[in-house]
């Protein structure tokens, strides 16, 4: 049977259009999921005074359930964090979300401190492999006429899913009678859907030989970003170090210091901070990155401050304003970072790349915040914050010193 020249047109145009809503489809898809993963990572948050009462631990207990989600986070983006590169994203992702669902039925059912370090520790497995797999994804099917998309929705999409997953968390608390349950098994079911959507998208990843030698520890960034990456370290320090505190102490600090006593006032402060921080970076999405990395430790290094004179007044709405300040800092001196150095990224080292930046975002977001935990029974929690902030006001101010020396 012939085909006419226009049936061909036809098809060829049909094509191109089930093309561009295929890579359509796919960006929105790598996007969210990477924001319902980040959702998952925070939604434990506002549980823990409430499992440290039920079961019975203090806060050097959860520094270590936090230390245990960054341990094998780290391990699993050293070790596979560029295994998308080698087999494809699509595995990879499948493969994370299945494992992060089985991470949200332990923490439905956490009755011990075990149950809760074992989840943790599978979430953290769960999230090595997704983070620079579903980065370098969202860069695969980003609009080629749009090249800073994928850096700006990279640098939105974990404020958001903070945001979200923290005040999930605490209304279901206000406002359920099994707010477990309801929270995790809800999220089960997502990252269940999200592994099914991930099978229909197109496979982006070029593919290379060698993915078992490609499991070991290693760090590589490309020369063309390597100087302007570790210029950048301190406000990726001094960021996600802030959000590990959040994380990890935020509900206990909310709680003891200016004294808000209800599971959604414990929640706000990594709302306000993460979703302040990706408003912010949304806002200052047409900016060029250094004016987003100027703003953004500029902020963080005055939120900071601003906090510590809150909590020394104990005024819980002072607080939470010093907060959605550093949130502006949060938000834009990642996305400052990301949006300088991603459009540099070559192809076939993006998920390598990738795996390089959140490494050193998670050992900020985790190793800082273990140890206020452990030191918290031996110093108290207002000298801890007091120490945590100073740390961080050095960094940031490094950071933007280091930017405004810097014309380019």
């Amino acid at each position: 049977m012939s085909v006419t020249r226009s049936e061909a047109e036809a098809r060829t145009a049909a094509s191109a259009r089930t093309g561009v809503l295929g890579n359509r489809f796919g960006f929105v898809l790598a996007i969210a999921a990477q924001i319902l993963m980040l959702a998952g990572a925070s939604a434990p948050s506002p549980f823990y005074p409430v499992l440290a009462d039920r079961i019975g631990f203090g806060t050097s207990v959860i520094g270590t359930v936090f230390a245990v989600y960054a341990v094998t986070l780290l391990l699993t983006l050293l070790t596979a964090g560029s295994l998308s590169d080698y087999i494809g994203r699509r595995p990879v992702a499948i493969a994370g979300f299945v494992v992060l669902a089985g991470s949200m039925v332990l923490f439905w059912h956490a009755d011990s401190v075990t149950m809760l370090v074992l989840a943790r520790a599978v979430q953290g497995l769960a999230s090595g492999l997704l983070i620079s797999a579903l980065s370098a994804t969202a860069l695969d099917f980003a609009p080629a006429h749009r090249p800073g998309l994928a850096a700006l929705w990279n640098a939105l999409a974990p404020g958001i899913g903070l945001a979200l997953g923290a005040l999930v968390s605490g209304i279901a608390l206000e406002v359920a009678d099994a707010a477990l349950a309801d929270v995790f098994l809800s999220l089960t079911a997502t990252y269940l859907v999200v592994a099914a959507l991930f099978a229909t998208v197109p496979e982006t990843s070029p593919g290379r030989t060698g993915a078992w030698a490609s499991l070991r520890f290693r760090l590589s960034v490309p020369a063309a970003i390597r100087a302007d990456f570790w210029r950048s370290a301190p406000a990726i320090v001094a960021g996600w170090a802030t959000g590990g505190l959040f994380l990890s102490l935020g509900a206990n600090i909310v709680r003891q210091e200016p004294g808000g006593t209800t599971h959604l006032w414990q929640a706000l402060p990594v709302v306000v901070l993460a979703g302040v921080g990706a408003l912010a970076a949304f806002l200052l999405r047409r900016r060029a990155p250094r004016t987003s990395l100027i703003v953004g430790t500029a902020a963080l290094a005055a939120g900071t401050t601003l906090s510590l004179v809150a909590l020394a007044f104990g005024s819980l709405w002072f607080y939470l304003g010093a907060v959605a300040v550093t949130g502006t800092g949060f938000g834009t001196a990642f996305s400052g970072v990301l949006g300088s150095l991603t459009p540099r990224i070559p192809a076939a080292e993006r998920a390598d790349t990738f795996a390089v930046i959140f490494l050193l975002a998670y050992l900020s977001f985790g190793v800082p915040s273990v140890l206020a935990g452990m030191l918290v029974p031996v110093a108290g929690l207002s000298a801890v914050c007091v120490g945590y902030g100073v740390v961080v006001i050095l960094l940031a101010v490094t950071a933007l010193v280091l930017r405004v020396r810097r014309p380019d």
